[in-house]
């Protein structure tokens, strides 16, 4: 654990999601390899990719450049978007998006919580409230861990996402605490840290690839605290 700045008092935790309690990497990837094949057993999609799906989300983002905040409402529209220009009939719509919805869902939560988290969530838990912001549409009670924390907070639906400030602010006021006593951990220092240090949190940085804070083009400020692995927040207890 390395501070870089000074921590008076922290009152509680807020922690991201993805590649933060857990590994993400190839999780969306799957889910949408998934997604695509439950699209691809109508008629009119037997040809659609990945790529094809990627282009137009694209161009969702394109048309609609606040959908970004809202990861779900941005993939149902790309849905129902694509099954529309394939000429699926209208009545049909609003099922395939249910059900290639649901399919990503469903592998969407196929990740795998390492015991550490959980020992980890549980120790912390007995001596701060703790809380879930994240830009995601993991929902925690579908991957065990729903009893650490007090709420999950979700970009979209809670307000735009991180790093925006609306969110951040919400989490305070759920917490009713100063936003200077509470502390975020994430990995993206985008997101996590720049936003967390622009609400007035604490923040620390998840330095999950052991890269040089100072050689990082999207480094815009010091984390109060940086760590490698999340283990070593038990240094907090």
């Amino acid at each position: 654990m390395h501070f870089y700045r000074s921590i008076h008092c922290i009152k509680a935790i807020t922690f991201d999601l993805d590649d933060t309690l857990y590994d993400n990497s190839l999780i969306v990837e799957n889910a949408e390899a998934q997604m695509i094949k439950v699209l691809q057993k109508y008629d009119a999609l037997q040809h659609l990719t990945l790529a094809d799906f990627h282009a137009e989300k694209k161009a969702m983002l394109a048309l609609d450049p606040d959908i970004y905040h809202d990861v779900i409402v941005w993939r149902i529209k790309t849905i129902i978007s694509i099954l529309t220009k394939a000429k699926v009939s209208p009545v049909q719509i609003p099922a395939i998006t249910d059900e290639a919805m649901a399919c990503f869902t469903f592998w969407r939560h196929k990740m795998h919580v390492p015991n550490a988290t959980h020992q980890l969530l549980t120790q912390l838990a007995t001596k701060y409230p703790l809380a879930v912001i994240t830009n995601g549409n993991v929902e925690i009670d579908k991957i065990g861990l729903n009893d650490y924390f007090q709420f999950s907070l979700r970009g979209g639906a809670d307000g735009r996402s991180k790093p925006f400030p609306e969110i951040f602010e919400l989490a305070a006021q759920k917490l009713a605490l100063p936003a200077d006593q509470i502390l975020h951990v994430g990995d993206n220092l985008s997101t996590d840290v720049n936003g967390a240090i622009n609400s007035g949190f604490l923040a620390c940085w998840i330095n999950i690839f052991a890269k040089d804070i100072y050689h990082l083009a999207d480094a815009r400020c010091l984390p109060h605290i940086e760590i490698t692995q999340l283990p070593e927040l038990d240094n907090l207890l």
